[in-house]
């Protein structure tokens, strides 16, 4: 069979074309931007990449085309695809039909940690012998690799809300009928394809409506906004997490360290095991005994649990530390949401203490680009001594006014200020931390080498 894949560059995409690769067929592929590394990742596997999308790519009358979420109509490529008759689907609906039918499916959901939560329950069940296959919308560092199709009955799948497809407005997420499911928080994200909270509650509870009787539903006791999802119907076991305060949870933790680098994972009020790892911040340690759950529930006792989960790396891009340059650490995180700033900065805090934090942000998501969530920017960044934010020219709100009030920030409309004025700025002990969901124009890079030419 061949298998044509539309969008193939992005990370889900590229990795059912992996996976499609793995299972035999021959894959081909298209997208506006070809670049490295997953374009080397691909080829490496064998898949023929073009770059644009044109009619002429489908020369070869592939059995299959697996369009991707960002292909509309009006694609050159796309309305080939219509007029030749080809047989087309969605990229969720291909993953359902060529390797999730047969398997224990492990969904994680959730407008945060998805992509963390995934490569923590992943490498769970790996170093449990499980092997599991996996699709995750980042690279766990422990796996280098985004997508594999694993070798028993168990699949993690990061189960994002997005839609499915030109063709299917529905979240990607109902597709993939998981037993056991993570829900690991909700808040109001996505404005380009939600109207509100209330809609993106709806096609949660349509993945709700999918998981089994005889499944389990992981969800964090605190979060409202989950907890009115499941009150519309549940049909399937629920097990709550708790947020460390109390212990009348199935599950719970308690800090041995400050930054949550070591703790104590409850189970029904008593201590099953311990955690000992690199990352820091209370929401990476909910996202780890939320794994601990979701393992659990595949028959990983909570021990074994615990002490693979202490040799978890992270994901690329969580946190990462790209460079330290005369003692200035430089981290790359994805954090493109208030909360998701806020939880990343905070437990970097409890992490380095009273050394300085110097936050800087680039509004990329379409929703912070819209301006949903300027009024909560301030106040996420709370934590930092400095906060830099990159303004481009067609930022669709006020950056100045929205963020009058905070006095530890300041406004950059082009890369290079931001990289001058952190060369000036930085010293010995500080740390770096640029958010964005994109490449920041490759700012890591550009200020790793202007630290480093201070001293030449």
């Amino acid at each position: 069979m061949h298998v044509h894949v539309m969008g193939i560059c992005g990370t889900f995409m590229g990795g059912l074309a992996i996976m499609a690769r793995q299972l035999g067929y021959e894959v081909t592929g298209s997208d506006h931007n070809v670049y490295p590394p997953m374009s080397t990742q691909l080829e490496e596997h064998g898949i023929a990449l073009m770059s644009g999308y044109k009619p002429e790519n489908l020369r070869s009358k592939p059995d299959l085309v697996v369009v991707g979420n960002a292909i509309s109509r009006g694609n050159a490529e796309m309305e080939a695809v219509l007029n030749l008759g080809l047989p087309y689907i969605s990229g969720p609906e291909w993953l359902y039909d060529h390797v999730l039918k047969d398997q224990w499916v492990l969904g994680v959901a959730g407008t945060h940690g998805k992509t963390t939560t995934s490569s923590m329950l992943s490498w769970i069940l790996e170093t449990a012998g499980l092997t599991p296959g996996f699709l995750i919308g980042g690279i766990p560092l422990n796996f280098g690799v985004s997508a594999r199709l694993g070798g028993g009955s168990f699949f993690v799948v990061e189960a994002d809300e997005y839609d499915t497809a030109f063709f299917d407005k529905r979240s990607k997420f109902v597709h993939y009928r998981p037993k056991t499911a993570i829900l690991n928080n909700l808040e109001f994200d996505h404005a380009d394809i939600f109207p509100d909270l209330a809609a993106i509650q709806r096609q949660f509870h349509h993945l709700v409506r999918t998981v089994p009787g005889n499944g389990l539903i992981i969800a964090p006791k605190q979060d409202m906004a989950i907890r009115e999802v499941l009150t519309m119907g549940c049909w399937t076991p629920v097990e709550w997490v708790g947020d460390g305060k109390e212990t009348c949870n199935q599950w719970d933790y308690r800090l041995m360290t400050p930054d949550g680098g070591q703790y104590e994972v409850m189970y029904q009020g008593h201590v099953v095991g311990v955690v000992t790892w690199a990352l820091s911040g209370l929401h990476n340690v909910h996202n780890g005994v939320s794994a601990i759950a979701a393992a659990h529930h595949a028959g990983v006792s909570a021990a074994c649990a615990t002490e693979g989960l202490s040799s978890f790396q992270n994901v690329k891009r969580r946190m990462e530390v790209r460079a330290v340059v005369d003692g200035v650490t430089l981290y790359d995180d994805f954090a493109h949401h208030p909360t998701a700033i806020t939880t990343t900065l905070e437990g970097l805090r409890a992490k380095v203490g009273k050394d300085r934090i110097f936050a800087v942000l680039e509004p990329r998501s379409n929703t912070m680009r819209m301006g949903v969530h300027a009024s909560l920017l301030a106040d996420s960044l709370r934590v930092a001594d400095q906060a830099f934010i990159f303004k481009p020219s067609d930022l669709g709100w006020d950056a100045e006014t929205a963020l009058s009030e905070a006095s530890n920030t300041q406004i950059f409309t082009t890369i290079e200020d931001i990289v001058q004025h952190i060369k000036k700025t930085v010293s010995l002990g500080d740390h770096v931390v640029f958010m964005s969901n994109g490449g920041f124009g490759g700012i890591h890079l550009k200020t790793e080498l202007a630290l480093k030419a201070i001293n030449e």
